[in-house]
């Protein structure tokens, strides 16, 4: 299951008394904060939830699957996340009372 935008708006309206427009607006401007924070090189941290953090890769050599011919791949930035603990804990706990139930 992939939970999307209009299910996370549906679920920050029904948890407020946000209307619509307004829990659409609060979503992406949740977004929209993270993502200038990681473009001006910010780490995002969210206690109990985990934290975005940049990381830079080094430049590379790489093939093309279809020919086996060798080409490189540029150093670049790219976003990781890391769970919390806390994340780890809930999540360990769901798949274990999933696995009793079944």
């Amino acid at each position: 299951m992939t939970v999307t935008k209009s299910e996370l708006v549906n679920m920050v309206m029904h948890g407020s008394s946000l209307k619509r427009n307004e829990a659409d607006r609060f979503v992406d401007d949740f977004f929209d904060v993270i993502s200038k924070a990681l473009a001006e090189g910010e780490t995002v941290k969210m206690p109990g939830f985990g934290n975005f953090v940049l990381r830079d890769k080094g430049e590379r050599s790489g093939r093309n699957p279809k020919t086996g011919a060798p080409f490189p791949i540029e150093a670049r930035r790219v976003v990781s996340f890391r769970t919390s603990n806390m994340l780890k804990l809930a999540i360990k706990d769901k798949c274990e009372k999933d696995k009793k139930v079944k």
